[in-house]
């Protein structure tokens, strides 16, 4: 079940981001800079303010939360950004990804473009976004937490901005 995230969600897209971040970023990112990151974007007062400004959706199986998507809401040019799509290691591969990004496509309906920003080393996420119709923009240095990065640029192209006229 794919539903809007709510304030008892909390603690669980904490857990959710923490054993995500674990997983995919201990070869990629020290521990100390994961876990700098964490505390600041995952933080109660953070995620209370992600939930009044952005779109925040929940992945349920088996009554539990195992994954979410996180999304600004359009701007005036149309686009959005999804800005963070974690989901449970131990329930990664299962179809839980698409049906996240099906449920945040019915809240941008009026967008024209989505667009992904991935750490270029990230190989299974690019390939995922790759999977999902996402195309690559650019590659492009940046400084994460103190730490040198790649960072991949991509869009999903939602509709053609000359329907927007």
């Amino acid at each position: 079940m794919i539903r809007q995230m709510i304030e008892e969600d909390i603690a669980a897209v904490q857990h959710i981001a923490r054993e995500t971040w674990k997983a995919t970023y201990k070869e990629l990112l020290p521990e100390t800079v994961q876990q700098k990151f964490l505390d600041s974007a995952y933080s109660a007062p953070m995620l209370l303010k992600r939930m009044e400004k952005t779109e925040v959706l929940i992945a349920e199986r088996d009554g539990r939360a195992v994954g979410f998507f996180n999304m600004t809401r359009i701007d005036e040019d149309g686009d959005s950004e999804l800005t963070a799509l974690y989901i449970l290691p131990d329930y990664q591969r299962q179809g839980i990804g698409m049906e996240l990004f099906q449920g945040a496509l019915t809240l941008l309906d009026d967008a024209v473009k989505l667009f992904v920003y991935v750490d270029d080393l990230n190989d299974p996420a690019k390939a995922f976004y790759e999977k999902l119709g996402f195309e690559l923009l650019e590659v492009f240095d940046e400084d994460f937490e103190g730490v040198p990065v790649e960072t991949a640029q991509y869009v999903y192209m939602i509709r053609e901005a000359a329907l927007c006229i």
